[in-house]
């Protein structure tokens, strides 16, 4: 029988990390995954941003021995997490193979890796989908398989990343080693994908503290753009520094910077079309205080370890109440106050929605699928591009709804067709799936709305949305300030509620669902052809709309 229910397995994982990481004490959350691990479990780890999810594979790693893969999506991320563990003398070596280093330094890490003096190996996942590197890697005694930022494996998610499709494959490659996966946030939708990609289904979930109440949610309406803008502005110049603005376009972040830079702030623009360079000092001069504000897309924040930024302002509703949770999350890390500010005015909404809608052609798709279907051997990205006239990137999306939909499956040694089915055959189920996507992204940016014209606590709204209830009123949101008495607002539910959250059920146009949230008149639902959907609790009881599966 495994030990790590008892008390000499959580004394162990107490020792490992005192000794070796100078932890002298553990959260709930990040001692009960280190057990579940040791206990022979692969586990999804869902904890807040600045809860100490890294130390959950660290510990992890030490305790079974061999070498922990970590995977990382940023460079700059992977040096910060290198750092991390070599910070205390005692801690193992950690080391990573990226592009920004040199050959040497880069064959100085795959010795120490493979001599044993390296207990920790970060990869990107474009790195470990490498057939040389996966080769590498199946001599190795590879003991734990870490994938951290594990939203960007689902395509539900805010931060997909194609790579992350091929761990699943990759992690069969390494001879299924233990696996943990770490997120900051994670819908249960979410993280139903991120288990199904990795292939680990049975894994143990550890999701807690979702609620950030040191963060104040704020939602300020705007009817006049020209207005907000101007008060947007004027706010950030007056807010207590460092803080984070984000925008929903690069041409915005530029425009933004240039007008608090003539009002004294020290400010920066961040978007992805920029240089290596230009992101990386952004990104240095905002850690090392240099900078009181970046202004920036989507792209600035993964990893960002700041205790102390004061405020997270949005110029935009951003493109997911996932996305939107993962970004105030950077602010108050410290445990000190911050404020999280929505701008909102209801005609910005249409970028998202714009950004959310469209697919590709059709004929495209369907010369993508023939391109791979026709080829005698597994065939790359590259060749594929070169095959149909496009860039490599041109063909990405293709690729990836070709792959979503079932029709091809990526490994790393390249694309191959998963059905023999026609060109256009292939297109059209394609399609189908992605149509279904564009009908989800929508209906996430109509839960921003849903957020921005709440009429409750929205604690409650955004904790909902991840499953998790609050019971009262937080007391630190615009609305609970607004003078309605926190006891008025509190919901009443029997306990016998037909559909309390997670339950899973059934409609009859929508089918399947799962119950994210409900309140006095209301619930919402993820349907998994459909999105987000709120119900009427009136019109569910008397048409039967719902039924528990």
């Amino acid at each position: 029988m495994p030990d790590h229910d008892d008390a000499e397995a959580r004394a162990r994982i107490a020792r490992i990390a005192e000794h070796s990481f100078g932890f002298t004490s553990l959260r709930p959350g990040q001692a009960s995954a280190v057990q579940q691990m040791l206990g022979g479990r692969d586990v999804l780890v869902c904890l807040p941003t600045g809860a100490g999810k890294s130390a959950v594979y660290q510990i992890a790693g030490v305790a079974l021995g061999g070498l922990t893969v970590v995977v990382s999506p940023l460079i700059a991320l992977q040096y910060d997490q290198v750092r991390a563990i070599e910070e205390d003398g005692r801690a193992p070596r950690a080391v990573a193979v990226n592009s920004g280093q040199t050959g040497a330094e880069n064959d100085e890490a795959w010795t120490a890796a493979e001599d044993g003096t390296a207990d920790f190996l970060f990869l990107s996942p474009e790195q470990l989908a490498a057939p040389a590197v996966l080769d590498r890697l199946t001599q190795l005694r590879v003991t734990l398989l870490a994938v951290d930022e594990a939203h960007c494996v689902s395509s539900w998610g805010h931060d997909f990343r194609p790579a992350y499709l091929q761990l699943g494959e990759a992690r069969e490659a390494l001879g299924r080693p233990r696996t943990v996966a770490l997120t900051a946030t994670a819908a249960p939708p979410v993280r139903e994908e991120i288990l199904d990609r990795l292939g680990i289904p049975d894994a143990a979930i550890v999701a807690e503290g979702f609620d950030r109440p040191n963060i104040r949610l704020e939602v300020t309406r705007f009817s006049d753009d020209h207005e907000k803008r101007a008060a947007l502005v004027g706010d950030v110049a007056t807010a207590p520094k460092p803080g984070l603005l984000y925008v929903a376009t690069r041409r915005a972040t530029e425009q933004y910077r240039d007008e608090l830079t003539s009002r004294g702030v020290r400010a920066a623009a961040y978007h992805a079309g920029l240089s290596a360079g230009e992101r990386e000092r952004a990104h240095e001069g905002f850690l090392s205080g240099e900078l009181d504000v970046v202004v920036a897309t989507s792209a600035f924040g993964m990893g960002i370890d700041k205790g102390d930024v004061r405020f997270v302002f949005h110029a935009e509703p951003s493109e997911s109440v996932d996305s939107y949770y993962q970004e105030i999350g950077r602010g108050g890390r410290d445990g000190g106050p911050a404020t999280a500010r929505l701008y909102y005015r209801q005609e910005d909404l249409g970028l998202r929605r714009f950004f959310a809608s469209g697919v590709p052609d059709a004929a495209d798709l369907a010369a993508v699928y023939a391109a791979i279907a026709e080829s005698p051997r597994r065939i790359s990205r590259r060749r594929v591009a070169e095959r149909v006239g496009a860039t490599t990137r041109g063909v990405a999306a293709r690729v990836g709804a070709l792959i979503d939909a079932g029709l091809v499956t990526a490994s790393s040694r390249g694309l191959e067709a998963a059905l023999q089915v026609s060109p256009d055959d292939a297109a059209e189920a394609a399609l189908e799936r992605l149509q279904a996507r564009e009908r989800i992204e929508l209906s996430r940016v109509e839960m921003m709305r849903s957020y921005a014209e709440a009429v409750g606590c929205r604690r409650r709204f955004l904790l909902g949305y991840f499953g998790e209830q609050l019971e009262a009123p937080c007391g630190n949101c615009d609305l609970c300030a607004s003078g309605a008495d926190p006891a008025e607002q509190r919901d009443e539910f029997e306990q016998d509620e037909p559909f309390p959250p997670s339950a899973r059920v059934t409609h009859s146009q929508w089918g399947a669902g799962t119950v994210m949230s409900i309140e006095e008149d209301r619930l919402t639902v993820f349907f998994e052809s459909e999105g987000y959907r709120v119900l009427s609790k009136e019109a569910v009881s008397e048409r039967d709309l719902l039924e528990r599966i």
